[in-house]
């Protein structure tokens, strides 16, 4: 198998500019090609790429307005992205940190350099090496040392799983692209409500798949769980043609490989708190969220069970 070769977007409407980029990094690394500021938008959102390389001054928009709307973009703002500047002025260096640029590069610049400064960047960012890949939130590693922490403190705490229901006959019937989408879309809702109506300090995690995990507080557990429903319920319809939308189901097939009606895509989330009996270790929340989960895949539509149970 080939080695994976990681993905930089490089925007830049200079065509000689483009050739020095793409002749110094196209043998270590799978280039994505933008010519203006809505393309290299638009093309970071489509691809996800590794690291992205943006031109100072673009047309349509300059790369210190991307760079701005992608450290807002809750699935991107953790990309890094270097600034290719055309002066040596202290000032664009300063107005490109502030709009969130990992690093930059003056032009003229020597090819070595850049290929330099790219590598340092991506060893920077691989220092979390637990990254879910598609949605670049925090993976098992971190969400086991995040939960443990939580438990060490005895501060309230609410851990909640969610997945998506019937998403298999979702991914067959549409494709791994739109599924990958409806994933990325499942975690900027997770992450908006509980920026929303979280607490300071609140977690979500990737475990995997359609699998996530989010901690909140265990006042806050369900009205975060209320917001992520509403919206999940509203934005999942745009992934469906409308005539599904409006009857409920699409045609399918479901996991023993039979054809019929499938419900359109619902959401559910089983929450455990300390706010009833203590929480001790990992084990225990797994096994209580097992038991939630078994229940809630058993309710029609998106749904949220918080184990209330004092023993």
């Amino acid at each position: 198998m080939a080695d994976y070769k990681k993905k930089i977007l490089i925007a830049d409407d200079d065509p000689d500019i483009l050739d020095v980029i793409k002749i110094t990094l196209g043998d270590q690394y799978d280039l994505i090609e933008a010519r203006d500021g809505q393309e290299a938008l638009d093309k970071a959102r489509q691809e996800n790429p590794d690291l992205i390389l943006l031109d100072h001054q673009m047309p349509k928009m300059t790369g210190r307005q991307v760079c701005a709307i992608l450290r807002g973009d809750v699935l991107l703002s953790h990309t890094p992205i270097l600034l290719v500047t055309g002066k040596g002025e202290l000032e664009d260096k300063v107005k490109g940190i502030e709009s969130g640029a990992d690093d930059y590069i003056v032009k003229p610049f020597e090819p070595e350099e850049l290929l330099a400064r790219v590598k340092m960047v991506l060893r920077r960012t691989e220092m979390d090496m637990s990254a879910n890949p598609l949605t670049r939130l925090p993976g098992n590693i971190t969400i086991q040392r995040v939960i443990e922490e939580r438990l060490v403190q005895g501060t309230s705490l609410a851990v909640c799983y969610a997945d998506l229901d019937r998403f298999k006959p979702f991914n067959d019937r549409y494709g791994f692209e739109k599924g990958d989408e409806v994933i990325q879309e499942t975690a900027r809702i997770l992450v908006e409500s509980i920026q929303k109506c979280g607490s300071r300090g609140d977690f979500v995690g990737h475990i995997g798949g359609d699998d996530f995990i989010f901690l909140t507080t265990a006042e806050k557990i369900e009205t975060v769980c209320q917001d992520v429903i509403a919206e999940f319920d509203k934005r999942i319809q745009k992934f469906f043609p409308l005539t599904n939308v409006k009857r409920g189901y699409f045609i399918g097939k479901n996991r023993a490989g039979v054809k019929g009606k499938i419900p359109i895509l619902s959401i559910s989330l089983c929450a455990v708190t300390n706010r009833e009996r203590p929480l001790n270790h990992m084990a225990q929340i797994a096994s209580i969220s097992a038991e939630l989960k078994e229940y809630a895949k058993r309710v029609r539509g998106s749904c949220y069970i918080i184990d209330r149970r004092k023993k």
